[in-house]
């Protein structure tokens, strides 16, 4: 088990860098956006590394 106080810690560190490099980003435009039919959604695959990466950030909002 990971100490809270380091995890804090890391936590505020990761929304210092990214405030720090938000004004680097402008926004994109707005653009007019239509919800696609699932049916049309296929061919899609996850490498198994991006997977684990993604199931481990359930950390973060527990």
């Amino acid at each position: 088990m990971t100490n809270p106080t380091e995890e804090t810690e890391d936590l505020a560190a990761l929304r210092g860098d990214c405030a720090r490099m938000a004004p680097h980003w402008p926004p994109a435009e707005r653009l007019a956006v239509r919800p696609v039919p699932p049916a049309l959604i296929h061919g899609v695959s996850v490498p198994p590394a991006s997977a684990r990466l993604l199931d481990a950030t359930a950390e973060y909002g527990d």
